[in-house]
């Protein structure tokens, strides 16, 4: 029976690593995850980008109510307000378009 207690400790151990490990694979500073969806903010220039859901989001061109990216390859145009587009399996929203940033939401369906 003493091992019962070391087992368990194991057990959330392991558990606590791989949801470390699964928030890690969201990304970096700019992506900010939950189990199943990410926010994502980038730069609203050019090179931006942002590794999130095992998939890569680049920042291409925005005006005051539209961001286009290309996600996982594929370029999409998000509007505020619009409904999430369907890309690669994820769905892609527009939270917000500043000057200076992009702020947007991918998560699975």
């Amino acid at each position: 029976m003493v091992l019962k207690p070391t087992r368990r400790v194991g057990a959330a151990l392991s558990s606590a690593v791989l949801g470390l490990a699964l928030l890690a694979g969201c990304g970096s500073d700019n992506v900010n995850c939950g189990i199943d969806q990410c926010t994502v903010t980038i730069d609203r220039e050019v090179n931006a980008s942002a590794s999130v859901l095992g998939i890569d989001a680049k920042f291409v061109s925005a005006d005051a109510n539209t961001v286009t990216l290309d996600v996982a390859g594929e370029q999409v145009t998000l509007t505020k307000g619009q409904q999430a587009a369907q890309v690669a399996g994820l769905q892609v929203s527009l939270d917000s378009i500043t000057n200076d940033t992009v702020s947007f939401q991918v998560s699975r369906n």
